[in-house]
Order: structure tokens, then C-alpha cells, then sequence
């Protein structure tokens, strides 16, 4: 007999069943009984049930950040606004939070968190799409251990997220250059291992298409969504915009679009000017640069409260996976 069956005699989701084996988050009585009778009746795991049901619970509601040295997470917006999101949905539910920094270079270990019963449930931020990531995700997966990735997709995985719809964020923003008159776009954007770095890349490219322009090479560069990272490709960025490769650029995040941007003033080259452009996030910074960026916005807040109410509100705890909706702001650096 397996979860499934489980789930399916007791009249509710494979998620919940994972909840009462594990005495893991808010389950009502009636609900908590039924599963427990149904597990009964089917002989489903009953030595391992008992073990589970004896174990204390923490009340922490962990949260996985990376760990990158000389980057104050706090303050950076992306971070800041998930954060808040997720701090706000604990506080209502009496659940405290617990930071873990995973530094990347570092053997991933997702499960001893739960296993020193530090945490009762975790959400990831940060993840990349690598094997050894997908090998810690999946013995997570493997002890029922609940938990959900913002902002990062596995293919061919069923990992419970919570994403933005990064694929029609980044359309948004190339069909706007276009229809501004570009037909040279550049796209900076982020790694590869990042599934929003591809989803941007695929928004892009239909874009280009659906105005019958032809991808040249040279309209693609990659940074790490860190400022200094735009600032580096400015160099790139300035001879080709002063030799016509290029008329416009859609970077991945503001982050580097506000790096590119000053970048490229050391050139001489002024955005909504010389060349526009537009970012992705629609942070704070967008609203304080001259001119003020055009950008993509993002809501991490509610990313945030959707990702813990998943894992802490037992009327959501049956959700897998959740995209949520973006959109364009339009300031200056898109206006020619």
C-alpha cells in the first residue's frame, strides 16, 4: 500500500497524509483521525506512523537562504520583499522562523534540518539546478519532509513552488522595445542554472519572433543578477551600441540593468537617449536611478505568503505548484 491509497480511502491529498505521518503542521482533529484511520486499515506503514507521531515538533518554519559573502541579503529587494511575505504568514499562524544560509560550495543536507528537529517544514530560496541540489531535494521528497522552492523549477520533478511567470515577463518587456522601434535587442541575463534565467531567455526569443526579427549572437550576454556584473558588461554593451549591434537592452533584473546603466554613462551613453532599456523586478532602485528604469514587476511579497501558506494553512497545504501573474512598468529608460 502506498501514500496514494492512503490519500485516496481518506477522502484527501497526498500532502495531508505526508502532514499526519510526519506531525507536521496545522491538521483539524476530524482530519487527522481519518487519515489515521484509513493508514489503520490498510496497513500502511504503521511502525513507521507511531515513530513519527512520537516525535516533538519544533514550531519552526525554516528558510533556506545562500550564503554569499560581502551581499547583505537583508537589504536586497528580492530578498527583503519574499522574506517579509513569509515572516508575515508565520507570525499569524505562531510560527517562528529559522534562517539557515547554505553556502553553495558547501555539501548540501536539506534533511538534517528536519532530522535534528530544528524545523518543522522549510521553504528554499536560491536553488540552482544541479545534481547535487536535485539529489538533497529529492531525499527530501524521499521522507516526506515538506517543503517548497520559490523562484526555481525542476523539470521533470514534481517539487512543490511558487514562481512568477518569468516567460511572459520577459515578452513583455522585448515586445515593448520593439514597439518603441528597436529592432536590436540585447538581452543580459543571468545563469543558466537559474530556471528563470531560461524562462526570460524563451520570453525573449518569442518576442524577437512574433516580430520576424533574426537572433544575432552578439545580443547575448550573461552576468550573475549582481550589480558589478552589469557594470562589467557595459564595456561589451558600449561598442556595440555605438557601432549599431545593438539599440536597446532587456536585462534580466535591475540589480544589472542599473549596473549597465552606469556603466555606460562612463561612456557617455545615456539611457532613453543613446540606447533603452528596461529591467526586471521593479525594485526600489528603479524609481531612484536617472532616468528612472522601466522594469518587470514581480510580486515577491505575495511569493512569500503563498510559498508559507502552502506549508502552514491546511486549506492551501494541498497546492503543488504556483505561478504568479507579472507585469510591465513603463518609465523613462524605455522612451526614446
Amino acid at each position: 500500500m502506498s501514500r496514494k491509497d492512503v490519500a485516496k480511502l481518506a477522502g484527501v491529498s497526498e500532502a495531508t497524509v505526508s502532514r499526519v505521518m510526519n506531525n507536521v503542521g496545522p491538521i483539524k482533529k476530524e482530519t487527522r483521525e481519518k487519515v489515521l484511520q484509513a493508514a489503520s486499515q490498510l496497513g500502511y506503514e504503521l511502525n513507521a506512523l507511531a515513530q513519527q507521531l512520537a516525535r516533538q515538533k519544533s514550531g519552526n518554519l525554516g528558510v533556506v537562504l545562500p550564503h554569499v559573502p560581502k551581499v547583505h541579503l537583508f537589504s536586497t529587494y528580492y530578498f527583503s520583499e519574499i522574506l517579509s511575505g513569509i515572516a508575515e504568514v508565520a507570525r499569524h499562524a505562531n510560527v517562528n522562523l529559522l534562517m539557515v544560509f547554505q553556502d553553495p560550495a558547501q555539501h548540501r543536507d536539506y534533511t538534517k534540518l528536519f532530522r535534528s528537529k530544528k524545523i518543522d517544514s522549510c521553504i528554499i530560496l536560491g536553488s540552482t539546478d544541479n545534481e547535487e541540489e536535485r539529489a538533497a531535494l529529492q531525499e527530501l521528497t524521499d521522507n516526506d519532509f515538506p517543503f517548497v522552492i520559490i523562484n526555481q523549477r525542476f523539470p521533470g520533478q514534481s517539487y512543490r513552488f511558487v514562481d512568477g511567470d518569468h516567460e511572459y515577463g520577459s515578452y513583455l518587456a522585448v515586445t515593448h522595445l520593439i514597439d518603441q522601434g528597436s529592432r536590436k535587442v540585447a538581452l543580459l541575463n543571468g545563469p543558466k542554472q537559474y530556471s528563470n534565467s531560461i524562462d526570460r531567455y524563451k520570453g525573449y526569443i518569442k518576442a524577437l519572433q512574433e516580430h520576424n526579427i533574426q537572433l544575432n549572437d552578439q545580443w547575448l550576454l550573461e552576468g550573475n543578477y549582481g550589480r558589478k556584473s552589469g557594470i562589467t558588461a557595459a564595456d561589451v554593451l558600449a561598442e556595440r551600441i555605438k557601432d549599431g549591434t545593438i539599440d536597446s537592452i532587456f536585462a534580466a533584473n535591475d540589480r544589472m540593468a542599473i549596473g549597465a546603466m552606469e556603466g555606460l554613462a562612463s561612456h557617455q551613453l545615456e539611457a532613453g537617449k543613446h540606447y533603452t532599456i528596461i529591467g526586471y523586478d521593479n525594485s526600489d532602485g528603479a524609481n531612484i536611478v536617472t532616468p528612472k528604469l522601466s522594469s518587470v514587476a514581480v510580486p515577491f511579497y505575495e511569493m512569500g505568503v503563498k510559498a508559507a501558506t502552502m506549508l502552514l494553512d491546511e486549506e492551501h497545504m494541498g497546492e503543488t505548484q504556483v505561478i504568479v501573474p507579472v507585469s510591465l512598468v513603463v518609465r523613462q529608460s524605455s522612451n526614446l
